[in-house]
């Protein structure tokens, strides 16, 4: 089977690759309201794009009547952010707070989302995540014909539950983290190690 992706729509490509770019890990951004709440919402479309600079990638849409998501208003007022992953336990509350709600309404507040104070001008941390970044708004990509803004984010600082680090020294990790197929979360399964590579 083969799909010619300019003979189908918007929304079937959507299904496509949300199944076949698998997983996705998902971001769960804290960012400040101008009311100074926190608005808590998770983006799937996601993933690092440099180590030097430390950069990750992740688009944010628009609300049906094309006004920037809080997200986005909030990032480009603030230009920073708190960027967590989310524990297998925590995809309760993390799916609702990608539910719309009013502009400047908290998720936290409405969904019971721990919030943790960390470093001074940043957005707090989500208490549970064992993982957790402090980004700034590195820029924006424009690209033409698409209803989502693509953010270059830049790491500054990042968090982890000690329980994550196996080696400190050669900053091994090993955390459970929740991830995105298609429609579905899922959580890592069967380790497969590497095989050696022989030497010429």
């Amino acid at each position: 089977m083969q799909i010619e992706y300019s003979d189908i729509s918007p929304s079937e490509r959507y299904k496509l690759m949300a199944q076949s770019l698998i997983p996705r890990p998902i971001a769960w951004i804290v960012t400040e309201n101008e009311e100074g709440s926190y608005n808590v919402a998770p983006f799937s479309y996601f993933t690092p794009l440099s180590s030097n600079p430390p950069v990750v990638i992740v688009s944010v849409g628009h609300r049906p009547d094309g006004t920037p998501k809080d997200t986005l208003a909030n990032l480009r007022r603030m230009g920073r952010c708190t960027l967590c992953m989310a524990a297998p336990d925590q995809v309760e509350p993390m799916h609702l707070s990608s539910k719309p709600l009013a502009k400047g309404e908290s998720e936290a507040e409405r969904f019971g989302i721990d919030l943790t104070e960390w470093l001074e001008e940043y957005p707090p941390r989500i208490g549970d995540s064992p993982v957790a970044f402090a980004c700034r708004l590195h820029s924006e990509v424009s690209l033409e014909g698409s209803k989502t803004i693509p953010l270059i984010l830049e790491i500054e600082s990042q968090y982890l539950d000690d329980a994550c680090v196996v080696d400190p020294e050669r900053l091994y990790l090993d955390c459970d983290l929740l991830a995105r197929v298609g429609p579905e979360y899922r959580r890592l399964g069967e380790r497969i190690l590497a095989p050696e590579i022989p030497e010429d």
